[in-house]
């Protein structure tokens, strides 16, 4: 085989390293310079080692290639330098993470000016987090140290290579006391007053965006880490200086400027609905998102938090009313004048997220604002933004889905009764979520019966009607949706029964979808009655009779034979000493109407076939007991055996016809016949070929071709049927597939012989051989 061989070829990169004045650069050329480097080539190690190996790598990542290089090849060598340094190499980890002047010459990149080059910071990043993972104490100790670390990191945060390091430093620490460190340092640093600082409306964009993201990962961080670690006797500090009521405020008075920044706007609100997320744990590796109303110690929502939002719930909804300026957008099926924009779907959505606390403060507030109202609004005038149906519809749900609670102890209950659940009373009655339903859905039925389009909003507004219709039944508050359906005017009241059991119900009706194998399909009454009492059980039997023979094929050793045949690597001569397996009989009935065709087919019989005159016959009598003596060997005349096919159709094996082409047979010297069953057919005749005059005498048919000889071992066996009045050879039924075997006596043209057309019967194949 080809692996006995040494086909390795020895790496060019050795042979450069054979030469004294090899250089880096050369070595950085050859393209599996990687693959040795992580194949741990003991020389290219060595070499990599080297003192000022190291600084020109470090170098290459830090320092700005030169601008009059060609595009294609000026991140070339950086590239390479940063995959080098990152393979995970256990010595150069060593190396950088002890030598503390190639650390200060990798930190110095940090001291560039702003903006950085994204590409070398994203080499540098990658390389400062590979040491962190592998030499977190050395690194972290040579990082404290550097008193303007976390200036330098708030300065470039608008490169998303140092966010992504910020995160490391956050993340790669796995044991829990050095993280616990790490934590607490950057806390002491301030860095979350400073993150939160970035948020305002003078930074720019890619700063906001960056830090708030920033400000997410660490709120997810840390509390995936209080829920990993339940026992931890040290809260986050972090987490817990962002939820500070004092840092909420000045994170909402920042974006609150006179000056209204969209990007300032909408980063403060992902950091607050980040802060409003409320998850636990469900088993190892997921979170899942609290029910409204849950109560569980691990998915609170802090109070400060709520308090904060409550001072600017006002400003919030100034922001629908009046978002910063965008200019119209012209869309496929109008103007948009203004559109919804990115402040006002936050804002909704930060709503939904407040309304999920349930908190009954910040409810009233609310309603007395009338915010459900104005976004009720926004869900009819932007018919296409299925953005903001969507959170409106969420909306909602909350409010019918949330249970009550009791403003005096704070805490929740089922709404058994109508309690003065205000915000579900202010949805059913100030808002009239119901008359507007039902005007929506009538104006876009007349709308489309005019030939218009269907209103963007359909589908969301029949999901939000079969929330009511469910919440009236099953919901926590069924009893006050019940009071406040039974207090509408009784117009409306009829209308919104009407519309549940008419237009809703078809509706819901359409959109249903059942799956096939739940009904049977009939395409009319009729065809159900023609097919009902129809029975299959005849084919049922003859698919139960083949599958019971297919499995008698598979032996006992079957497994061992799987896959491959064994006689494929055997010799020739061994071949014939293979055992094989028995085949046992298939027996089954098969229920024909054999009456009629019995009649028919003795009849022609007798019109077509001597009868055997077995009384003045002077032939022998085979059955007559007699003396056998055998000849000698060298006496023996070689026998041959003669191959008739013969296709006989027939009713049933034990039918007058069968007995009669058998004592036909039996009563002819020197003749062997076999009989099998073949599949059924329609519209057979009865057609008897023979090529012995003795067989064509007995069964009254004229010899249409000259008999041949061919041993007993070429016996096959012969299909035909429905042969035509032309010559044999090409007469065949087409329904047998191929022509009839080479050397067969049917492949000759000859005489059509004379048969009589009986009924449709089923087939019998006899194979017929006359020993000489």
């Amino acid at each position: 085989m080809f692996w006995k061989f040494d086909l390795h070829s020895s790496s060019h990169i050795d042979t450069l390293l054979e030469r004294e004045d090899v250089t880096l650069k050369e070595l950085m050329d050859e393209e599996d310079v990687l693959q040795e480097c992580k194949a741990q080539n003991r020389k290219l190690i060595e070499f990599l080692l080297k003192a000022e190996c190291l600084e020109d790598l470090v170098s290459f990542i830090i320092e700005e290639p030169p601008q009059d290089m060609d595009e294609k090849i000026r991140y070339k060598y950086p590239n390479i330098s940063c995959e080098l340094l990152t393979s995970d190499v256990s010595q150069m980890n060593d190396r950088l993470g002890e030598d503390e002047s190639l650390l200060m010459r990798l930190y110095s990149f940090l001291l560039n000016d702003s903006p950085l080059n994204p590409l070398l910071a994203s080499f540098f990043s990658k390389v400062l987090s590979i040491l962190i993972s592998r030499k977190p104490e050395q690194i972290v100790d040579f990082l404290k140290k550097k008193r303007d670390f976390v200036d330098l990191i708030i300065k470039h945060i608008g490169t998303s290579a140092i966010m992504d390091l910020l995160l490391r430093l956050l993340t790669c620490i796995e044991p829990p006391q050095p993280r616990q460190d790490v934590l607490n340092w950057l806390n002491e640093e301030q860095i979350i007053q400073r993150l939160v600082e970035i948020v305002h409306p003078s930074q720019e964009e890619d700063r906001h965006s960056n830090a708030s993201q920033s400000l997410c990962e660490i709120v997810r961080l840390s509390r995936d880490q209080m829920l990993q670690i339940q026992n931890s006797t040290e809260p986050d500090p972090l987490l817990a200086t962002l939820e500070k009521q004092e840092i909420i405020e000045q994170l909402l008075s920042n974006i609150f400027h006179k000056e209204k920044n969209e990007s300032a706007i909408v980063s403060a609100i992902q950091i607050l609905l980040t802060l409003l997320e409320t998850r636990r744990p469900t088993f190892e590796g997921h979170i899942e998102i609290c029910p409204p109303g849950m109560s569980h110690s691990a998915c609170s929502v802090n109070k400060s938090v709520l308090e904060a939002i409550r001072g600017r719930l006002g400003s919030f909804h100034e922001l629908l009313l009046e978002p910063p300026k965008k200019s119209v957008m012209k869309t496929t099926w109008g103007v948009l004048d203004p559109p919804v924009g990115n402040t006002r779907l936050n804002v909704i959505r930060l709503i939904s997220s407040l309304l999920q606390t349930n908190t009954s403060s910040i409810n009233e507030d609310l309603m007395e604002l009338n915010s459900i109202g104005v976004i009720l609004d926004m869900f009819f005038k932007y018919t296409w933004n299925n953005f903001l149906h969507t959170q409106v519809e969420i909306c909602i749900a909350l409010i019918l889905a949330s249970p009550f609670e009791n403003t005096e102890n704070s805490t929740i209950t089922d709404q058994d009764s109508t309690g003065d659940n205000l915000l579900l009373k202010h949805l059913f009655q100030k808002c009239q979520l119901i008359e507007r339903i039902l005007d929506a859905w009538e104006m876009n039925e007349k709308k489309q019966a005019e030939g218009g389009r269907r209103h963007g909003y359909m589908g969301h507004l029949t999901r939000i009607a079969n929330c009511i219709v469910h919440s009236t039944d099953k919901g926590p508050n069924s009893a006050l949706v019940q009071q406040l359906i039974k207090d509408l005017p009784d117009a409306v009241r009829e209308r919104w029964e009407a519309f549940c059991a008419s237009s809703l119900g078809e509706t819901n009706k359409r959109n249903t979808v059942d799956l096939v194998t739940t009904c049977h399909i009939h395409s009319s009454s009729d065809d159900e009655i023609d097919f009902k009492e129809t029975g299959f059980s005849q084919d049922s039997s003859l698919q139960q009779a083949f599958s019971d023979y297919q499995m008698q094929q598979m032996t006992s050793n079957f497994i061992d034979q799987f896959g491959f045949n064994d006689e494929k690597f055997a010799d020739q001569d061994d071949i014939g000493n293979v055992s094989f397996d028995r085949v046992s009989d298939i027996n089954f009935t098969l229920n024909t109407n054999e009456s009629g065709n019995i009649a028919l087919f003795e009849a022609c019989c007798k019109e077509r076939i001597q009868q055997f005159d077995d009384g003045g016959s002077d032939e022998e009598d085979i059955w007559e007991e007699k003396h056998v003596a055998f000849t000698p060997e060298s006496q023996r005349r070689s026998r041959r055996h003669t191959l008739y096919p013969v296709q006989i159709n027939t009713c049933d094996l034990e039918t007058s016809a069968f007995v009669m082409i058998r004592n036909a047979l039996v009563g002819v010297p020197g003749w062997l016949s076999q009989f099998s069953t073949l599949d059924l057919s329609s519209g057979l005749d009865l057609t008897v070929v023979s090529s012995s005059p003795t067989l064509g005498s007995a069964l009254g048919v004229e010899p249409p071709y000259k008999e041949r000889e061919m041993p007993l071992t070429d016996v096959r066996w012969y299909q035909y049927s429905c042969l035509q009045s032309s010559a044999f050879g090409s007469g065949h039924d087409p329904r047998m597939g191929s022509s009839p075997a080479p050397g067969s006596p049917l492949s000759r043209k000859t005489a059509s012989p004379s048969h009589t057309p009986l009924a449709c019967v089923p087939s019998l194949a006899v194979s017929v051989c006359q020993i000489k």
